[in-house]
């Protein structure tokens, strides 16, 4: 019944409509995302009549993301019942439970009035998206952005330049996006796919709808950026590396990039923390608007 497999570049047009049913917000509701990382947690894919599934593994448990390819209207939520089903005998019959992640607190409220006490949940901070509104970014208006504004009036005394990805600068992204990893030494399994998936995007970025930027001071490239339009309302940024050396590189790089690609749409999701402290941080230093919070369901 479920077929699970590894997901591949010519899946783009089956998941992208199914994506597009949901309109999800989350930054896993994409293609690109998807496709650069199914190795951090050995991630599969089912595309089952309207679904779109994807497994993945937390050591032994496996556990599905909220599937996509229908709305939960009445109607849809008759089918996540029915798909819930048959998820939770498909994993039984292998000795595992069913588990679904990325769940939102509207897709929570409906859930736990089906399913009563034959559910548990709980969520967990680390995996939260931190959505902003994308006029915030472009203006940092207000004093709450009076520290970023001081930065970018730094940064703009160089000699600087922004300009879009394209072939004949994807090599220069390519060497520093390795630079970048070499001098704070990132070789955690995690940064090692975070390499591997910048250079998907960068050898792939047309067919996978994505969007680059490239911050330079002079001829030096200082920042790379890369994003996508996730649904309706939302642009989301899957990379954002700059140098830490250059004040005002990093809030340069996310207004101008921002208000490239973001102007007509209402938010923008900056993705995880993953609960590392100094990302928090400096997420929380551009002021979210709401932090998308994600449950997770065991089914008994």
């Amino acid at each position: 019944m479920f077929e699970f497999r590894k997901i591949q570049l010519r899946d783009r047009d089956a998941v992208n409509e199914r994506l597009a049913v949901s309109d999800f917000r989350g930054c896993e509701y994409s293609f690109a995302n998807n496709m650069a990382w199914q190795r951090l947690n050995n991630t599969l894919i089912c595309l089952y009549r309207d679904f779109y599934i994807c497994c993945s593994w937390d050591g032994n448990d496996p556990y599905i993301t909220f599937p996509a390819g229908v709305k939960t209207d009445e109607a849809g939520k008759e089918k996540y019942i029915y798909l819930f089903s048959a998820l939770k005998k498909f994993f039984e019959d292998q000795g595992k439970k069913l588990i679904v992640s990325s769940v939102t607190e509207e897709n929570l409220q409906w859930i736990r009035e089906y399913y009563g006490d034959s559910v548990t949940y709980g969520s967990d901070r680390d995996y939260s998206d931190y959505i902003y509104n994308s006029s915030d970014l472009i203006n940092f208006p207000g004093k709450k952005y009076h520290a970023k504004r001081n930065h970018i009036r730094r940064f703009m005394e160089n000699n600087w330049s922004f300009e879009p990805i394209c072939p004949a600068n994807t090599e220069e992204c390519i060497v520093f996006a390795t630079n970048f990893y070499n001098s704070v030494s990132a070789s955690d399994h995690s940064s090692v796919i975070e390499q591997y998936a910048i250079n998907l995007f960068l050898t792939e970025m047309e067919y996978l709808g994505l969007t680059g930027a490239l911050l330079k001071c002079g001829k030096d490239t200082v920042g790379v950026t890369i994003g996508e339009r996730l649904n309706s309302d939302t642009f989301v940024v899957h990379i954002e590396k700059a140098r830490s050396d250059v004040q005002g590189a990093y809030p340069m790089l996310c207004s101008q990039f921002a208000k490239k690609n973001a102007s007509e749409l209402t938010y923008i999701n900056r993705e995880e923390d993953l609960g590392i402290e100094g990302l928090r941080k400096s997420k929380l230093s551009y002021r979210p608007v709401f932090l998308l919070d994600k449950y997770t369901v065991f089914f008994k």
